[in-house]
């Protein structure tokens, strides 16, 4: 499971114009799925990205998580992470899971991350979508799980 957790002031998520997730402050999580995950990989990547000590203290460290700071999370499906760029011009996909796996995955993803009691929003999954964001910092970061 690979994730580019971005930190922002806002961000929004649209399909056909209409907003389908929504945050404040927090994280934006762009979520990819190996034909290699399972359970174990939510149920280890959600607790480390709320972990994640990315927002500034008092003293302008990194010192907070978004669970400290009471930020939210949008939640993005993106299966183009696991494109390999590395021979020819054209992508190739064949690591990331096929669309069922993935869906599956891509849900408990969501729903462990609502049982943090943070606030999240999500895309929807496979459809064409619009992720219009404010980076703070900028923080972008990549999580892959082991």
């Amino acid at each position: 499971m690979r994730a580019v957790v971005q930190r922002v002031r806002e961000a929004r998520v649209e399909v056909d114009g209409i907003v389908t997730g929504e945050i404040g402050r927090g994280l934006v999580v762009l979520l990819g799925v190996s034909k290699e995950d399972g359970e174990a990989q939510v149920d280890w990547m959600v607790p480390k990205i709320v972990g994640l000590r990315i927002f500034e203290d008092e003293g302008g460290k990194m010192n907070r998580s978004v669970a400290d700071i009471g930020g939210g999370l949008l939640i993005v499906s993106q299966f183009t992470l696991y494109g390999d760029t590395r021979k020819g011009k054209r992508p190739s996909f064949d690591q990331a899971a096929p669309a069922e796996v993935a869906r599956g995955l891509y849900e408990r993803f969501v729903e462990v991350a609502k049982a943090t009691g943070l606030p999240v929003g999500t895309g929807v999954f496979q459809a064409d979508m619009q992720v219009h964001l404010v980076n703070d910092g900028p923080v972008t970061l990549i999580c892959e799980s082991a």
